[in-house]
């Protein structure tokens, strides 16, 4: 049996932080050092869309593109958009089968039980951005916090991080683990 990890804690979070973005938050700056607020929330629109589909195995244009192909932006209806796709996120990675064999997302092709990690790190770490930026309340759910700390860690002290993180910095051994 293929373990399964729940998105529903985290998608709700997440969802309820969008929930309290005003029009007048979407230009303000993020800890996304090009990114204004839209263009976190629509990151984040392109990355549950792509991660839904890799859960699905649909793969083509939603899963082939980088997420560094272009700056991302809100459509109008954006509220909507993301709060649907947060669901169906979760629905998707609710599936046994999300997580056997490969998939693909950003263009990359890797073992769906990877790319579920990946997704669900995703929105713990732009969750977190989100609520910097908006001034909001964050505290994901232990579980969320474990699999993105398992995901992350080992590669700290990796000189050949790549170009997606800074360097490493201590942290204190009762640091929390967000």
């Amino acid at each position: 049996m293929t373990e399964t990890i729940d998105f529903t804690a985290q998608t709700r979070l997440v969802a309820r932080l969008a929930a309290r973005i005003g029009d007048g938050e979407l230009e303000a700056p993020t800890p996304c050092e090009r990114y204004r607020v839209r263009h976190l929330l629509g990151h984040l629109i392109g990355l549950t869309t792509a991660f839904r589909d890799a859960a699905r195995k649909n793969l083509g244009p939603t899963t082939d593109t980088s997420p560094t192909a272009a700056l991302p932006d809100v459509p109008a209806d954006w509220r909507g958009v993301l709060d649907r796709n947060l669901a169906e996120l979760a629905a998707a990675w609710h599936s046994p089968a999300a997580w056997q064999g490969e998939t693909r997302a950003g263009g990359v092709d890797l073992p769906g039980a990877i790319a579920g990690r990946v997704a669900l790190n995703e929105l713990v770490l732009h969750g977190w951005d989100l609520a910097r930026a908006t001034g909001q309340p964050y505290a994901p759910d232990a579980a969320s916090l474990g699999v993105s700390y398992a995901l992350l860690a080992p590669s700290a002290d990796d000189p050949g991080r790549g170009p997606l993180f800074g360097p490493a910095v201590p942290v204190p051994d009762d640091a929390p683990l967000l």
